[in-house]
């Protein structure tokens, strides 16, 4: 197996002069060394080859002893040093101090035709940053990460990506829910890749502890191999990167609300540099439309990552990263603007957005209404969001009696149906979306192609996660495989897989890994 081994996070910047790896504070260091526990007997279970295509690696080599050495922390690749991050972070609101990799160790990055790729085994053992923890990961939350992170690729959201996923043929013991009953599950490694694993929360600990030396060292870097294109570091530089940071986190959130996904734990240690979507670990689609929900149990009386949440969220952890960056400009004043500009492109993007869900081409003024007056619609009844929008590309132009009947697939309780004010409205609106259609210049068909392109058929919902932990539970993994496939093209209509869109079933409603889940998921 042949790579491209080009480093830059741990050789241009600081390292932690202890090599020790117990628990502890790190100071004016990005990085600490240390080496991944050997886990006592590895197995392959899944691999992308499109992941490891863009890596180098071809498919003879994903079946080498050496892939599997290297990618489940067995043995580590010649001239190379795996460390772990160190960052800071605000989680739920709070200030958390130092936190970094905990269960993360990178090994290495990879140039491979003109890109850049930072490699990571999550699970793969302890480090400094690892506080009460073991830094292992199960096989649940492993198979949760493989399959978000791909399915979230083809969907057209940034997000970082997945290689492979490996049994380490240990037992870990986890405590699921929180509640005092831990359990010994199988254990996990994952190793996740991305341009760069960069977080706020790494320019967050450097700012906080005044180290703004070092603070500056890492902004300097990121914008030399991430954003090139503004040019050589300077105060003016430091302000167009974080315009650029923010840009990218808002495009970020607005793929989230188009196809309802809910992250579930978004504190600023858990926010890319690069706008990827980064940590999965309590998400979740939307299954019936709603605004209030999440998926995160630790969330669940605050609701402060809930689904209608994510684009203030956002303002905020960007807001903590404009306050770590300060001290590099010193002045207010630009990223003030930068932050109130945030929420007006928000209206203009979600807008905009919410259009291309409907297959609207033409900007009228008062498509804002028609938005609003159509969520007032799903929360009539419990209405699925994903099928709801996909069955709404078949709609004829001129037949709004004919609306309801061709959406009623997407209601939870069809009964609702017979409601008279639901009935009324639903009516109301689809009379209105006629009206709006008629004054657009696509087809019928035209425009279902337009919607089926932003509308999703298929989600990784997680009643599909589960089913395919609880098989790979017992050792089979062909719906991994499944899945994955699925997931590929979920755009697409895919009729050998027309079973998978479907809403949620009624035994998963209140199932554990279906509807609830905690930060260890």
């Amino acid at each position: 197996m042949r790579l491209n081994i080009s480093n830059t996070f741990n050789e241009e910047l600081p390292s932690d002069s202890n090599t020790d790896n117990s628990r502890r504070q790190v100071f004016e260091a990005a990085h600490s060394y240390v080496i991944p526990r050997i886990p006592s007997k590895p197995q392959l279970i899944h691999t992308s080859e499109e992941m490891a295509y863009n890596l180098g690696i071809t498919a003879n080599d994903i079946y080498n002893q050496e892939f599997l050495d290297i990618f489940s922390g067995s043995k580590i690749h010649p001239k190379t040093k795996p460390y772990a991050m160190a960052y800071a972070g605000h989680q739920f609101g709070n200030w958390a101090g130092q936190l970094g990799d905990g269960r993360a160790i990178n090994l290495f990055e990879v140039e491979h035709n003109t890109k850049r790729w930072a490699l990571q085994l999550k699970g793969a053992g302890e480090t400094p940053y690892s506080r009460q923890g073991d830094g292992l990961a199960v096989l649940r939350s492993s198979i949760r990460e493989y399959l978000c992170s791909e399915a979230m690729h083809h969907l057209g959201v940034p997000t970082t990506r997945v290689l492979s996923v490996v049994l380490s043929g240990d037992d870990v013991l986890r405590d699921m829910l929180y509640d005092g009953n831990a359990d010994y599950e199988k254990g996990a490694i994952v190793c996740r890749v991305a341009p760069s694993f960069i977080r706020f929360g790494n320019f967050e600990l450097f700012a906080a502890r005044k180290d703004h030396k070092n603070l500056k060292l890492l902004t300097d870097y990121t914008i030399r191999y991430f954003y090139p294109e503004l040019g050589k570091p300077s105060k003016g530089t430091y302000i167009k990167f974080f315009q650029e940071v923010t840009n990218k986190t808002l495009d970020m959130i607005i793929h989230w609300q188009r196809v309802g996904f809910v992250h579930g734990v978004m504190n600023t240690d858990n926010m890319s540099i690069l706008g990827l979507t980064i940590d999965y670990g309590p998400y979740g689609w939307l299954e019936g439309f709603d605004f209030g929900w999440t998926p995160n149990t630790t969330d669940r009386q605050n609701k402060r990552y809930r689904y209608g949440n994510q684009p203030n969220i956002g303002l905020w952890n960007l807001l903590q990263l404009a306050n770590a960056l300060y001290p590099l400009v010193d002045d207010p004043e630009p990223f003030e603007t930068i932050l109130k500009n945030y929420q007006k492109d928000f209206e203009i993007k979600s807008l905009n957005m919410m259009r291309s869900k409907l297959g609207l081409l033409v900007e009228e003024e008062n498509d804002m209404k028609l938005m609003a007056d159509l969520e007032d619609c799903l929360l009539l009844s419990e209405t699925d969001m994903t099928i709801f929008f996909r069955l709404l590309s078949n709609y004829k132009k001129g037949k709004p009696e004919n609306g309801l009947d061709m959406i009623k697939e997407a209601f939870y309780k069809i009964d609702d149906i017979k409601d008279e004010l639901l009935l009324e409205q639903w009516k109301g609106w689809f009379l209105a979306y006629d009206q709006r259609l008629q004054r657009e210049p696509l087809t019928d068909h035209q425009r279902q192609a337009n919607m089926d392109l932003v509308n999703p058929k298929y989600v990784l919902r997680n009643y599909m996660a589960q089913l395919a932990i609880d098989n790979a539970d017992k050792g089979n993994y062909k719906l991994i495989d499944e899945l994955f496939e699925l997931l590929k093209k979920p755009y697409d209509d895919q009729p050998n897989y027309q079973k998978w869109f479907a809403k949620r079933p009624e035994w998963a409603r209140h199932k554990v890994g279906c509807s609830m889940l905690s930060c260890s998921s």
